[in-house]
């Protein structure tokens, strides 16, 4: 059996995953407390960001928790649900693609 020599070169071209925003909405009943509690808690904000954001969402209807991969947004706006209802706030988090 002849011997031969082939060289092969594969280029594979990896795309970023798409990133969502977590974004925490507004409402006249969950405390400012809570969610600095959850930006904290859920999101890992220092206070001073987490006073921001809290503010942001107070004032404009709505703040930018972070940005994530598709699950991991998933995986927050599913945590921020149970923890708001374990302490009967209405509070509601969304994902909007990047």
């Amino acid at each position: 059996m002849p011997r031969t020599n082939v060289s092969l070169e594969t280029v594979y071209a990896l795309d970023e995953p798409k990133k969502y925003k977590v974004i925490l909405h507004n409402d006249n009943y969950t405390s400012m407390d809570f969610v600095i509690h959850v930006l904290m808690n859920i999101f890992h904000k220092n206070a001073l960001e987490a006073q921001e954001i809290m503010l942001q969402i107070h004032e404009k209807g709505k703040g930018i928790c972070g940005v994530y991969t598709h699950e991991i947004a998933q995986t927050k706006v599913a945590q921020v649900s149970k923890i708001a209802k374990q302490n009967n706030f209405p509070l509601l988090a969304t994902i909007e693609e990047e």
